[in-house]
């Protein structure tokens, strides 16, 4: 599986699930939206900590410097 997630990318992913987590944990987000929040939060931890994004993969993107 090719990187195509780069430094900037990942981070940006992490502080985005966090953030979603917390809106979810502090209850400001509740019901369904709290299930489609945590489920996009599970989708950004993933593919920061992978490295690898298929949608990018599918669209031909890559924030990553280096092409392996």
């Amino acid at each position: 599986m090719k990187k195509n997630i780069g430094a900037l990318d990942k981070v940006l992913r992490f502080l985005l699930g966090i953030t979603g987590g917390l809106l979810v944990y502090y209850e400001v987000l509740t019901g369904p939206t709290s299930f489609i929040v945590l489920t996009a939060v599970a989708v950004l931890f993933l593919t920061a900590l992978t490295g690898f994004c298929p949608l990018y993969g599918l669209l031909g993107i890559h924030t990553c410097r280096t092409r392996y």
